[in-house]
Parts: C-alpha cells; structure tokens; sequence
C-alpha cells in the first residue's frame, strides 16, 4: 500500500484506537502529535510541517497536526475526519480517564476548541469542514470497532491493499 492516511478527529471520538488498529492490519506506522514533537525537539526536522512531509513520503498515518492541508497537493493521501456526538464522547472521555461527567465535558469542550484554534491558526480553514476530508466517520453511528474493517474494505474495493 502507497497510501498515507491523514486522520483528523473530535476529542473522544476513539480514532486513536481506529489508527492503532489499521496501523497493525496494514503495517504501517502512526505519527501523532507526541510522535511529531519528539523529532522536532531531537532537532530532525526544522518544522512540523516540514516533519509532516519527510514522514509521508513513505504509507503511514498521521494523526491531526493539520497534516490533511499540508500534504493537499499529493495524489496518495486519503483523509479522513473522525467524528461522533458530544455525549457520547464525554461518556467514552469519562471511562478512559476516570473523570465525573461535568469534567470530561469541559474536556472535551477544552480540548475541539484548541484543536479549531490550531487548525485556524496554520491553516486559515475551519476544522472540520466536510470540504477539506475525502471521507467523514461517524463512530456513534459506525461504531469504534466497525471502523477499521469498514476502512479495510474501501482500501480492498480500491485495490489500495
């Protein structure tokens, strides 16, 4: 597979469990943001963005960090964003991080709103904007597990795998 799937995702949504699992079925690697800030503070790359596109030049999955507006030009990505409905995201922030619901609430408002505001700030656009994804999952209608098989499916039906 020449694929590199960008997964751009609500907080709460389980797309970390959804990028873990294609990640295995694939064997390619997942980058995220922890991933990311480690190279730049090692000194590798001389941005995120450029990080972004060192990474890419070989099939993996890169969790947010704008990577879907900063690859828009190639023709082997795949980008996805990952939503679900508010409750259910506060239930699933709830069980994951043992907080009462008011607090994974507040989390969960806390945590879309500094994503927006990064998004906005390194890419002018609104997150989320069904116009910059080439596919929407919604896990509250999907479901966390269905995802990866539905995803694996597409990736058949295309001949990408």
């Amino acid at each position: 597979m020449k694929l590199v799937i960008t997964m751009s995702r609500r907080f709460g949504t389980g797309a970390s469990i959804i990028a873990s699992e294609l990640s295995e079925r694939l064997g390619v690697p997942v980058y995220d943001k922890a991933y990311i800030e480690e190279k730049l503070n090692d000194h590798e790359y001389e941005s995120e963005a450029e990080a972004i596109r060192k990474l890419a030049e070989k099939p993996c999955i890169i969790l947010g960090r704008c990577a879907s507006d900063i690859l828009k030009d190639r023709m082997n990505i795949l980008n996805i964003f990952v939503c679900a409905d508010k409750e259910d995201r506060i239930l699933r922030i709830m069980q994951k991080d043992h907080l009462d619901h008011d607090s994974a609430r507040e989390k969960v408002e806390k945590t879309d709103e500094e994503r927006a505001a990064y998004y906005y700030d390194h890419t002018g656009k609104t997150w989320g904007d069904v116009n910059d994804y080439h596919m929407i999952l919604d896990t509250s209608e999907l479901g966390v597990e269905n995802c990866a098989d539905i995803l694996m499916h597409y990736f058949e039906k295309l001949e990408y795998i």
